[in-house]
């Protein structure tokens, strides 16, 4: 289509001016857009060359931990352990003579005596067949007294052949026989008199008398199943403690190497409400066998009990130090991770302050710090705070612990 020539008012030029001036207003908006997008991008590349040039200074400031100066000690090795009280002796009072009991002679509960009076059964039988008793050995007495007079009489007669020596012979052995009638009467008056005694039921040990298990007017005798009382020596008392044989078997290896001193210190109790036992106790014996049931070792301790504080069943737990380990390293429990095998790690500043992770070797923990027995030296700064920061080989910026953290500016407001 050819142009249309100026002044030209045909159809055919008014056509072609109207495309030509709508083509020119088109191609005047895709400039006005490309300059405004020339214009957009140009402030985005000075934002960010400004951004550029000024530093991010919370991003490269080293994190702020803190950190506590190890160095060597000797702690004693405590283990605080399960036990059970018991008696030193239980004693049960049973009857030695049969009848029925009369009279109760101790107060329930009390501290009793050995030898002193507990049950009065009635004698009635009994003072009879002493009294019989007593009757024979007079009867006995005056029999072998006429026999032994009469071997007396006879022993020169037959010498002088006036009687003749059969009847000597019989008047000695008469008069033997008679004497040892009066020892059998003797023995049983003495059997007579013990089984009255036994009337009286004595208390067989010292120590605290529990309830009656039977009553004024019950039956006792001599081969019943139940005692008639039970008494428990109750000063000095038994503590029953469990170990576990592994802990028995660290603390042995410790002793055998050189690591630890055994100490003859006394172990302390501590009763079920918290508090501890005023008394202290001696560790008495271990026990040779291992329970197969439980894999402890029962070992027993003894302690004072004048007071009758402690009484036999009473749950306890008995604190033990049995040794002192040397050259080791209390570090605070919140310093010490593990991995995942189970190893324990700590993070310490090294001399150019970058914090190292470093293996250590904690088997046990004394109140909130862990026993550290290797890997650490003397004077090691140890992180204890902003753990959750770190990394090893990472730079810091480090205080000691004590030293109160100052809020970081972070920039925002």
């Amino acid at each position: 289509m050819g142009a249309a020539k100026v002044g030209d008012r045909s159809p055919h030029a008014r056509l072609t001016g109207r495309v030509y001036r709508r083509e020119g207003a088109r191609m005047r908006d895709v400039n006005v857009v490309r300059a405004a997008l020339r214009l957009g991008l140009a402030m985005v590349a000075m934002l960010g060359i400004a951004g550029c040039g000024k530093p991010d200074t919370a991003a490269k400031a080293p994190p702020e931990v803190g950190y506590t100066v190890v160095r060597p000690t000797s702690i004693t090795i405590t283990s605080e352990l399960p036990g059970r009280t018991s008696a030193l002796a239980t004693a049960e009072v049973r009857p030695q003579a049969s009848g029925v009991i009369e009279r109760r002679l101790f107060t329930e509960g009390a501290l009793v005596h050995r030898g002193q009076p507990l049950y009065q059964i009635d004698a009635s039988l009994y003072r009879a067949a002493a009294g019989q008793a007593r009757a024979n050995l007079a009867s006995a007495q005056a029999s072998a007294e006429a026999a032994r007079a009469k071997a007396d009489r006879y022993k020169p007669l037959a010498a002088d052949q006036a009687v003749s020596q059969q009847d000597y012979t019989d008047a000695a052995a008469a008069a033997r026989v008679s004497s040892a009638s009066v020892a059998q009467n003797q023995a049983a008056l003495s059997t007579a008199r013990i089984n009255l005694r036994f009337t009286t039921v004595p208390a067989p040990v010292t120590g605290r008398i529990g309830r009656s298990l039977v009553t004024e007017g019950a039956l006792a005798t001599t081969g019943q199943v139940g005692p008639l009382a039970v008494i428990a020596v109750l000063d000095p008392i038994n503590v029953d403690i469990e170990q576990n044989v592994e802990d028995m078997l660290a603390l042995r290896r410790q002793l055998a190497s050189g690591g630890a001193a055994r100490l003859s210190l006394p172990v302390k109790l501590i009763l079920a409400d918290g508090s501890t036992y005023n008394h202290d106790g001696t560790l008495e014996f271990s026990e040779v066998t291992v329970d197969p049931a439980t894999g402890t070792v029962a070992l027993r301790a003894r302690f004072p009990n004048a007071e009758g504080l402690l009484l036999p069943g009473m749950f306890v737990r008995a604190v033990l130090s049995p040794a002192r380990q040397n050259n080791v390293f209390l570090v605070p429990q919140v310093a010490l991770t593990r991995d995942p095998r189970g190893n324990a790690t700590v993070f310490v500043l090294d001399s150019g302050g970058h914090a190292m992770l470093r293996n250590v070797i904690a088997s046990r923990s004394q109140g909130a710090f862990w026993v550290v027995s290797q890997g650490l030296a003397r004077g090691d700064k140890v992180i204890t705070q902003g753990l959750g920061k770190l990394k090893p080989g990472l730079a810091v910026h480090a205080q000691p612990d004590t030293t109160p953290q100052a809020p970081r500016d972070t920039g925002k407001r």
